[in-house]
């Protein structure tokens, strides 16, 4: 049990920073959900038409979140040059929706809580959501475009959430399990 007194817990955030947090942990829940009960095997399989399984799509989220909170922290610089990628960078980033040999599904989970700390961390701590970095120089973002750290968050927030679905549907095809219902 723990020795802490109410002197020193952190204060429970409120307003918007619990209401990015609350929402972006509940997409973050119904992604691992889909995991549940899987062997590294089933995590890597591919149930449907689409080259994602449960197991990639749980280290691309992974991926997405850090990148983008490095952006928050660091600016552009953050994310590399999407511009000049190479061969090497293009099977880098494939191999982000994919299991690959020696990956467990363990190793994944535990990598994305971490990340997950860490964005929930900076959240509680970042002393203005309006903070700005210009966008990098990539084919789909429009140039000269700002995002804020507020807006950062909201894009993590629906790509988890557009991820998750993904999984639910090829959990639902490897078992019949489903996130909800």
């Amino acid at each position: 049990m723990s020795q802490n007194t109410p002197a020193t817990l952190a204060p429970a955030l409120t307003g918007e920073r619990a209401d990015l947090l609350e929402t972006l942990g509940k997409h973050r829940d119904f992604l691992r959900f889909t995991a549940n009960g899987l062997t590294d095997e089933q995590a890597g399989l591919r149930t449907t038409a689409s080259e994602l399984c449960i197991g990639g799509l749980i280290k691309h989220v992974t991926s997405v979140e850090r990148n983008w909170v490095s952006f928050i922290m660091d600016g552009p610089s953050a994310m590399g040059d999407f511009e000049n990628m190479t061969e090497e960078d293009f099977a880098r980033r494939a191999d982000e929706f994919r299991m690959l040999p020696g990956e467990t599904l363990a190793a994944v989970l535990e990598n994305y809580a971490e990340v997950a700390r860490r964005t929930d961390e900076l959240v509680a701590s970042l002393p203005d959501l309006d903070a700005a970095h210009p966008l990098p120089a990539a084919p789909w973002f429009a140039p000269g475009k700002q995002w804020s750290a507020r807006r950062v968050l909201l894009h993590v927030i629906a790509e988890t959430s557009q991820h998750a679905g993904h999984a639910d549907i090829i959990r639902e095809s490897l078992d019949g399990a489903k996130t909800m219902g």
